[in-house]
């Protein structure tokens, strides 16, 4: 029951129609007794800037969980970062601190590595293909290149945000091949979209399957619907497919770490109260 006491998180983006955050921390809180409620927030796309002036007032909203297109505004904004936020130039997760500010991290690239590994899919060693520069393609491919893959290939409609991610993984992770490449994932291990193309009916292939092996894994960051157009083209090739929500899945405890709502030893709603 949600009361006067309760606390609030919520996720924001651009659609929002599609998302699962709400659905699943409203799961968690319940199984764990938190008095607390998700809610998706539809803030278009040049509104984050004064949503989040909105956002600051809140006193009850401890955090929020941040999607397309307001990732790189999301960092841009808070007041602290935590984590590879800085480094990567995105956040996909703010907390509110005692103080009022807000700091942001970025999970969702140790959210996609947590989902594969909890499928069986370790990815040392692999060859991954990437499609998409955005938020989501930064984030996957530095966590998917600290996890210890052997290639990454990243292609972008803008060859440049391309490169320049390339550019930064070569930095990092010196002995990873890194590379810019073609909308196509032939050669690799593990194919990745990372766009926002199947959100919508009649959206294009993020990439082409023409050449896919069929021992290739074709995965997801898109959660509008558990096989996307790009997963049920995928499987009837014979591929092996990895939906969008694992990564979501896979992050969620580490969300709730963030957020300061795992520690049974304090009531959720003290220390909620504490920080606002």
């Amino acid at each position: 029951m949600i009361t006067g006491t309760t606390r609030l998180y919520a996720i924001i983006g651009d659609p929002i129609t599609h998302v699962r955050v709400p659905m699943v921390f409203n799961d968690y809180f319940a199984r764990h007794g938190i008095d607390a409620a998700c809610f998706a927030i539809e803030v278009k796309e040049g509104a984050l800037d004064a949503a989040w002036r909105g956002f600051k007032a809140m006193a009850n909203l401890d955090g929020f969980v941040v999607t397309m297109p307001h990732k790189a505004g999301a960092r841009r904004l808070s007041d602290k970062l935590a984590g590879d936020a800085d480094r990567i130039g995105v956040a996909n997760t703010v907390r509110r601190e005692a103080d009022g500010s807000f700091t942001g991290t970025l999970l969702d690239g140790y959210g996609f590595v947590a989902g594969l590994r909890a499928k069986g899919h370790a990815p040392e060693g692999k060859r991954v293909f990437i499609a998409g520069a955005g938020g989501a393609g930064q984030a996957l491919a530095f966590a998917l290149a600290g996890s210890g893959v052997a290639a990454i290939t990243v292609h972008n409609r803008s060859e440049s945000k391309a490169a320049d991610l390339v550019a930064r993984l070569g930095a990092a992770y010196p002995r990873l091949a890194a590379m810019v490449g073609e909308p196509d994932p032939a050669g690799h291990d593990i194919a990745v979209n990372a766009t926002a193309l199947g959100m919508r009916a009649g959206d294009a292939l993020p990439f082409s399957l023409d050449s896919v092996a069929p021992g290739t894994l074709v995965a997801e960051v898109v959660m509008a619907a558990e096989m996307t157009p790009l997963l049920t083209a995928a499987r009837e090739r014979g591929c092996a497919v990895h939906p969008g929500r694992h990564m979501l899945d896979g992050q969620l405890e580490m969300m709730m770490a963030f957020f300061g709502l795992d520690d049974r030893s304090v009531p959720a709603l003290e220390r909620s109260r504490a920080a606002s």
